[in-house]
């Protein structure tokens, strides 16, 4: 029982970046580029941060390599991104929607370091899974279709599909922690 309050307090927290801005929840929030850019800034911190904490705290292989590949491929997203953002002469600007991916990212790390052993693995797990479910969906229905310039579109479409094995690839380790 506490494992799926664990868990479900985890999908809470990240499934409430969008639905914490001031209008309804059903409503996507109205993003400039260089509020985009800060978004894809923030997410791709958020998953880094994470993944460096799980690796300081797991003795688990699959949930090791799995941090590593985080920390590898966000970083890189991240390098791509604030090499565009240079380029472009665009400075990310803060915004709600990047304020509340921080801040939950915080509370997640939080909840993560209180726990070890198989516990911070499969809440580690249930965390990524949860979070990229959310990128996901944020980038293919909010980031995407709102971005104006051309070559930042093209980025944000180009890491979807590596946002979505990352999703396969925690649903994969998930399977061992149920």
């Amino acid at each position: 029982m506490k494992i799926l309050k664990t868990s479900i307090a985890v999908a809470i927290a990240v499934c409430s970046v969008l639905v914490s801005m001031p209008a309804s929840a059903q409503q996507k929030p109205n993003l400039s580029d260089p509020e985009i850019a800060s978004v894809a800034v923030a997410a791709n911190q958020v998953d880094i941060k994470a993944g460096g904490l799980a690796k300081t705290k797991t003795k688990n292989k699959e949930v090791l390599e799995f941090a590593n590949l985080m920390t590898k491929d966000h970083q890189s997203v991240l390098d791509q991104a604030t090499a565009l953002v240079t380029k472009l002469n665009v400075t990310p600007k803060d915004n709600a929607v990047s304020k509340k991916m921080m801040a939950d990212g915080e509370r997640t790390r939080k909840m993560l370091s209180s726990k070890s052993g198989k516990a911070f693995d499969r809440a580690y797990i249930n965390s990524e899974v949860a979070y990229h479910k959310v990128v996901i969906s944020t980038l293919e229905g909010v980031l995407v279709p709102q971005s104006q310039n051309q070559e930042l579109k093209q980025l944000l479409q180009s890491v979807v599909p590596a946002f979505k094995a990352h999703l396969e690839h925690a649903q994969m380790v998930q399977k061992n922690y149920k």
